[in-house]
């Protein structure tokens, strides 16, 4: 098991890594930094991992669909989100939470704030990566009031997400066999 401090490590390792795979736009690399905080996110249940991986996420859905193109002087923007991932990695490594969390908040309302033009755009792809990542949480056993509570999202919206995925993956389900599933439980039993 991670003592606390090889956490605080690994955390702001994630965040030395996002730094290069936002400088690279490489979007995959963003979405799979972000699917990996997501375990943290549901342990520690604190503002600033949660707000950390929606973050990533989101930064990934605007490389990945090349909106980012559409953010006038997108360099500079990169740049300010760039440092303050740099100073939330030294503040975590230095078991700084506050600090850390408060970094993250900043990186998040830089996005959110920087183009005039693009802000309901981003704000709405930073909500639906919000509750992709509440699917994600509740998921991994978090309730859907707590889940999201911390995501800053309404249980409604949550709820309307997880029906919609629940629905969908149960068409792809099928059933084995009720024979067949006495035949593996009695092979089970053996």
């Amino acid at each position: 098991m991670q003592t606390e401090k090889e956490d605080y490590l690994h955390i702001a390792e994630v965040l030395e890594e996002t730094k290069t795979a936002l400088s690279t736009k490489n979007a995959l690399a963003l979405k799979q930094l972000s699917d990996h905080v997501m375990h943290g996110a549901c342990s520690y249940q604190d503002s600033g991992t949660i707000t950390m991986t929606v973050l990533i996420y989101t930064l990934s859905k605007l490389l990945e669909r090349g909106d980012n193109a559409k953010v006038k002087n997108w360099q500079n923007l990169e740049q300010k989100i760039i440092l303050y991932l740099g100073l939330a990695a030294n503040a975590i490594k230095t078991q700084k939470q506050s600090k850390f969390e408060d970094y993250m908040q900043q990186a998040r309302n830089t996005l959110t704030s920087y183009s005039v033009n693009l802000k309901p755009y981003i704000q709405d792809v930073m909500k639906k990566s919000a509750i992709n990542k509440g699917l994600k949480m509740y998921e991994h056993g978090l309730s859907q009031e707590k889940t999201a509570r911390l995501l800053g999202i309404t249980q409604w919206e949550l709820s309307e997400y997880i029906g919609q995925k629940t629905f969908t993956d149960k068409k792809q389900i099928q059933s084995m066999d009720i024979k067949k599933r006495a035949k593996m439980a009695l092979e089970f039993f053996e």
